[in-house]
């Protein structure tokens, strides 16, 4: 453990994946961590009494970010449970892919609504609540750089988490709060390998110049940096933790 025993840190989506790693991450740097979840209940509480089993504290809070009303009721439950707030970790999203030509209307909506609308509200709430000193780590894509065809509604939505990073750290100016985003490239998950081939598996390893799939615990290790003493002078910028990929 660290000296970041009495420090709370929320991870929004963190019952699986990458949100699951930076939740052990930062649970082990000695962060108390608030286990965000949608719907796994089950998921969820396994992962705080894994924390918990190994020394640290978790609590698992369901709220789906795309409601403000859940956001505001989390950060209620976790100021009753912990004191407050001083790290917030944006993971949680969706991704849905199509032409611009044959989005429907409802997927859009969707998309914007988790992604933007979602990272938009716990930001908010953060802005509001965050004790002096605090991190709010939002999750861009590198996508935004790449775009590809068919990924056109996901990359707009995490270009927009990139213009509130760079906006509200200058908002937040005097709190010594910093406001930073991570945009992962293709990160080896249960979600980003089910249903893909062994050739294009293949072709997404090669495209960074590392030649290998990132994994969850790389995303984690860029996350505990900006939540850390040693990323204290980092704001308002997006690191993009994708092994050179663009």
């Amino acid at each position: 453990m660290t000296l970041n025993g009495s420090k709370v840190a929320l991870v929004t989506g963190a019952s699986r994946g990458i949100g699951a790693a930076i939740a052990r991450r930062l649970a082990h740097d000695g962060f108390s961590v608030v286990v965000n979840y949608a719907g796994n209940t089950e998921r969820a509480e396994a992962l705080a009494r894994e924390i918990e089993s190994a020394g640290g504290r978790a609590l698992a809070v369901q709220a789906d970010v795309s409601d403000p009303a859940a956001v505001a009721h989390m950060f209620e439950a976790v100021q009753a449970a912990f004191g407050g707030v001083d790290v917030l970790v944006n993971n949680a999203g969706i991704i849905a892919l199509s032409p611009l030509a044959e989005t429907e209307d409802e997927g859009f909506d969707r998309l914007v609504a988790v992604n933007l609308k979602g990272s938009f509200n716990t930001m908010r709430e953060a802005a509001r609540r965050l004790r002096p000193g605090g991190r709010i780590i939002n999750f861009s894509s590198s996508v935004v750089g790449l775009r590809q065809p068919s990924y056109g509604i996901y990359a707009a939505t995490k270009a927009g988490i990139e213009a509130l990073t760079s906006v509200l750290a200058k908002e937040l100016r005097g709190r010594a709060i910093t406001v930073n985003a991570i945009a992962p490239g293709p990160t080896a998950t249960d979600l980003f390998l089910t249903g893909k081939s062994e050739d294009l598996i293949e072709h997404y390893t090669r495209m960074a110049p590392l030649e290998r799939l990132g994994t969850p615990e790389d995303i984690a290790a860029a996350v505990a940096f900006l939540a850390g003493p040693d990323g204290g002078w980092i704001n308002g910028q997006t690191l993009r933790a994708n092994g050179g990929l663009i």
